[in-house]
């Protein structure tokens, strides 16, 4: 059967719709992986669309694309660790931007060469291009942070903001000049610029305003994707992209009220640095600080005896791999007629979701993790808080200090629980680099070492009978 424009229009309709019941089903985790799984019915439903429609003239480079992708794609899915799933993401933003700027030039040089140029097609690319650029440079320098390959302290220098303007407003000017000329000389430099831009705008965001970046980089990649399908005059990747931009705009916009923060003041203003202290041994640290540090079996003590333990994970947890183990010593408190449940701050991690995803690949039950608002009203009927690399989440400088630069960032209420079991490495500061004010509080105290060694050890300890 002849596969026409109207086929492919109904193909294009019924992904769209697969798209947006993959966007709620990830609005849960005990819906995220339906929602994951309609997404991908409604990618492999338009590629075969775009494949079958009349545009396409040769399949060679086509599979051969697909096939290296595919191989790619599957290397890299097997061997990510889930620590590095924050970078990976920022990575896939940078694909889809440099898309965009290849995308838009290969069209401007197609259309030129055939001499069907025109202002409407220019100003689309231009879009396409500008938005692109941003977003791969962007996503890199976002991905350095992550990886550690850059600082995640904020890089700022005396008239950044001015410079950044500046370049803006000459990539916007060379945009409009290439729009109504058609200038290669103008895409070049716009280009350029753009890519400059994408460098400027993110190194001076620093480490604790990463999971905002996530989500805002996520949006520029939607919407680079939907000017490319203006361009190619492709209704479904306008839709999509549409989609995606709203939705990492939107995620954005809650990334930054649950830290009480406005986007610009991320953008222009980020905070946090990836480094602390060092040199002497953290016990000894804590004892110059005043700071209680505590064994294994003290925590064991108290949360075998309790009748509410609250379990609050952090990017601590995710760089131990600890949360088979937090399944583990659930299941133990449990046995033992131990309420457990776990409380997710919306920032806490790299990234959005971060925490509730490694969680759910331990197969801790959803009804058993709370949100922050959900969670807070019950800290104070908790006989145990156990700290699990969290820092920043649960800092009490955010609501006393308001010298703090995380004051006013709405916190996981540990401290008003009975007791406080921080498990850490060291005490060096959260990614903020703020210090935190709840190890000095008389009910906390600080469990030295890695976090799933020291899990192990308590579960260890549980079953042997504790105390």
């Amino acid at each position: 059967m002849d596969f026409s424009v109207n086929h492919q229009a109904l193909a294009y309709l019924l992904s769209a719709i697969l798209f947006i019941l993959g966007l709620k089903g990830l609005t849960h985790p005990a819906t995220a992986r339906r929602g994951n799984l309609y997404a991908m019915l409604g990618m492999l439903i338009a590629i075969a669309a775009t494949l079958l429609g009349r545009e396409v003239q040769s399949y060679g480079f086509i599979i051969a694309g697909i096939a290296g992708g595919a191989v790619i794609g599957t290397i890299v899915a097997m061997r990510i660790q889930m620590t590095a799933m924050p970078q990976l993401v920022a990575a896939l933003h940078s694909f889809v931007g440099l898309a965009a700027v290849l995308v838009g030039i290969g069209t401007f040089l197609h259309y030129r060469d055939a001499g069907l140029l025109n202002a409407v097609l220019m100003g689309e690319i231009s879009a396409g291009v500008v938005i692109g650029a941003i977003t791969f440079t962007g996503s890199i320098i976002a991905f350095g942070k992550l990886q550690g390959l850059l600082s995640g302290a904020p890089v700022k220098f005396k008239g950044q903001h001015l410079l950044n303007a500046l370049i803006g407003l000459a990539t916007v000017t060379l945009a409009v000049h290439f729009a109504m000329t058609g200038s290669l000389v103008s895409l070049i430099l716009m280009t350029l610029l753009a890519f400059t831009l994408g460098v400027t705008l993110i190194i001076p965001i620093g480490g604790a305003d990463m999971p905002v970046i996530i989500s805002m980089l996520n949006s520029y990649s939607g919407w680079a994707a939907a000017a490319t399908g203006f361009t190619l005059h492709n209704n479904l990747l306008i839709i999509v992209g549409a989609l995606v931009g709203c939705s990492g705009a939107i995620l954005s916009y809650i990334m930054c009220k649950a830290m009480n923060r406005s986007i610009l003041n991320v953008v222009f203003g980020g905070f946090g640095s990836d480094s602390g202290a060092a040199g002497e041994s953290a016990g000894a640290q804590a004892a110059e600080k005043g700071v209680k540090s505590a064994a294994i079996e003290d925590a064991v003590y108290w949360m075998e005896d309790a009748g509410k333990v609250i379990i609050v994970p952090g990017y601590g947890m995710a760089v131990a791999q600890a949360q088979h183990s937090l399944k583990e010593l659930m299941e133990l408190l449990m046995a033992r007629g131990v309420e457990v449940k776990f409380a997710i701050h919306p920032v806490a991690g790299r990234m959005p979701g971060h925490m509730n995803v490694l969680l759910a690949e331990a197969d801790i039950p959803y009804d058993q993790v709370l949100e922050m608002d959900e969670i807070n009203p019950e800290f104070p009927s908790a006989d145990v808080v156990l700290v699990v690399g969290a820092n920043d989440v649960v800092n009490p400088a955010a609501k006393e200090d308001k010298t703090s630069p995380i004051y006013g960032m709405p916190i996981l209420e540990a401290g008003r629980a009975r007791q406080v079991y921080f498990l850490k490495r060291s005490m060096r500061p959260g990614y903020s680099g703020v210090d935190n004010l709840l190890f000095y509080q008389d009910n906390t105290y600080l469990v030295f070492g890695d976090a799933k060694d020291t899990i192990d050890g308590m579960n260890s300890a549980l079953k042997g009978g504790g105390h």
